[in-house]
């Protein structure tokens, strides 16, 4: 007579019993480990990444090699692609637009050492990203070492390229040289820019400061990648209390590479004179209230309209608090005129219309009663 199996216990497969006595330093131990898994998991991820753009290079200086001696052209690549794939099929990255991108990689950095040091310790696609969209050697190496500095994506990457991050960086009006110590005014004088590039916010021509700042806040996450790296937010409208009389800070960060409170002032107007003094007064207030006796001194900044930099100059010249002035630029949007406005198809209307193009025979139905239509 045949046994019948009995079904496996599902307690097999199950984590042990909760009930189970672990030693003291059990969680410790875990939360340990699990760090330690995840940093050589990242080790090795890297040395891959390192070890491919390394290899990558040395196909495209051989490549660049041959062309610049024997003539190479881009029919000799297509072979090449065509012949590795027959010998490697399942291998990826040695089509012919690849291996151009190798040739292309070793001819923009021809030193060896810089490739390891560098160029190879951020992604291959990173790297193509930059062939293609920065062409200055010296510029092209900035943005490798921001990408090592802050990791940035691929997409981060190309977006920090499209909005020119290159020559905003450190181009802000500040009294920062006479304000700060050498270490920190270097530092900070790097962190703000000029532009800001608030292009995501979608404002009318004659938006109020209130709205700026609350459209900042309402696209935190693109608003802190524009301030970039080390900037956490605190509050808006932040309150204080001055002399028994209420004052408020539009926007409060601390940046956590400066050790300081960074307070920021909206304003929609080019600017004036008078924000250094106001600035001047809120980061006393916060020095006063707010700064822990280990941060070094609270930074403004006034994000302003474009205006005269000389009056900027001139109006920080005296300031005893570290001020900066930027300039920001944003996307405005016209407003129709009401009688257009009721012309135009609702957002209903669009997606009943696309919808029924969609259908065959009706497409064709309909693209001849519009061309009638147009007659």
């Amino acid at each position: 007579m045949a046994k019948t199996r009995r079904p496996v216990s599902s307690r097999s497969t199950s984590l042990p019993s909760q009930s189970l006595a672990l030693p003291a330093d059990y969680d410790a131990f875990l939360r340990d480990l699990k760090e330690r898994i995840r940093t050589a998991q990242l080790k090795a991820a890297l040395a891959v990444n390192r070890e491919l753009v390394l290899f990558y290079w040395q196909i495209g200086r051989d490549i660049l090699t041959r062309q610049q001696q024997f003539g190479w052209g881009a029919q000799v690549i297509d072979r090449l692609a065509a012949d590795l794939h027959h010998a490697f099929p399942s291998a990826q990255g040695f089509s012919p637009r690849n291996l151009k991108y190798m040739r292309a990689f070793a001819q923009a950095w021809p030193d060896a050492a810089f490739v390891q040091q560098l160029a190879a310790q951020i992604p291959w696609f990173h790297n193509c990203l930059l062939l293609d969209k920065v062409k200055d050697t010296v510029e092209r190496e900035w943005y490798i070492r921001k990408t090592i500095e802050n990791g940035w994506s691929r997409a981060i990457l190309d977006h920090q390229i499209d909005s020119d991050l290159y020559r905003r960086q450190g181009k802000a009006v500040t009294n920062f040289s006479r304000t700060l110590p050498p270490p920190q005014s270097e530092l900070a004088e790097q962190v703000l820019k000029d532009p800001y590039n608030f292009d995501f916010l979608t404002l009318a021509e004659d938006a109020r400061e209130r709205e700026v700042q609350k459209g900042l806040l309402a696209h935190i996450r693109l608003f802190l990648l524009e301030l970039g790296a080390g900037f956490a937010f605190v509050g808006e409208n932040v309150h204080l209390e001055v002399g028994g009389e209420d004052f408020y800070i539009d926007l409060l960060f601390y940046h956590l590479k400066l050790r300081a409170f960074i307070v920021i002032d909206v304003k929609i107007r080019p600017f004036q004179p008078e924000f250094a003094g106001k600035m001047n007064f809120y980061l006393s207030a916060v020095d006063d209230t707010l700064r822990h006796p280990e941060d070094e001194p609270s930074i403004g900044m006034v994000l302003c309209k474009a205006g005269n930099l000389i009056v900027a100059e001139y109006a920080l010249r005296d300031i005893a608090k570290p001020v900066g002035v930027s300039s920001y630029v944003t996307r405005f949007v016209e407003s129709l005129p009401k009688e257009l406005q009721s012309s135009l198809p609702s957002i209903a209307d669009l997606e009943a219309e696309l919808k029924a193009v969609k259908v065959g025979d009706g497409t064709k139905a309909r693209t001849k009663k519009h061309r009638s239509n147009r007659r």
